[in-house]
């Protein structure tokens, strides 16, 4: 088993997964053909689901079932999956070693956000939903996901999604209050500054 194997929490109906099961199904329902079989992820635009939490997963196929969240391509390939699909999949890159990043210099203002936020704008500082290196936490009111080592083209548009509205489904709106707050100088800055940790 991988040493991740544990990323997903036991809850719902976990003990009856089998990863391996979703290895299958990420072949089949051409999951690799963006994210790659061990969820890499191949082309910039399309994020890294390795190492993620596969209850952080599910809920995003769920949302792109519902059209909670929008995608022209996720929103098809997410019609058809069955609950135990979503599951299987998710548990599939969920088990799968954490994403990396390639180290870079960080800019003070990222660093800043990152660590300590903006109280005056309603900025919580990033890690203290995602941890200290990005590694993402779970609560029982959810998982917040891994974003350290995440492409950062990825990381910049979803931002960008969540300061238009165009991306609207975390707990609370929470991130689209914060990513309100942002300049695309701040947003590009922790794009490049997050896509850059490493998680052991």
């Amino acid at each position: 088993m991988p040493k991740t194997s544990l990323r997903w929490r036991w809850n719902y109906t976990w003990a009856a997964v089998i990863p391996i099961a979703g290895k299958h199904k990420v072949q089949t329902e051409n999951c690799q053909e963006c994210h790659g079989l061990l969820g890499v992820g191949l082309a910039p635009s399309a994020p890294k689901l390795t190492g993620q939490y596969a209850d952080y997963l599910v809920k995003q196929l769920q949302d792109f079932q519902s059209g909670a969240r929008k995608h022209p391509v996720m929103t098809a390939m997410a019609d058809s999956l069955t609950d135990d699909d979503r599951a299987d999949i998710a548990a599939w890159y969920g088990s799968n070693n954490p994403m990396q990043g390639t180290v870079v210099t960080a800019s003070l203002l990222a660093r800043d956000l990152f660590t300590r936020g903006d109280v005056t704008r309603n900025v919580l500082p990033c890690k203290s939903c995602h941890g200290e290196n990005g590694q993402g936490s779970f609560s029982a009111n959810g998982s917040y996901p891994v974003i350290g080592g995440q492409h950062s083209i990825y990381l910049r548009e979803q931002l960008r999604n969540w300061r238009s509205g165009t991306r609207s489904n975390s707990p609370g709106g929470v991130m689209n209050i914060i990513a309100k707050a942002l300049s695309d100088e701040e947003i590009e800055a922790l794009a490049n500054y997050i896509s850059g940790f490493k998680i052991f």
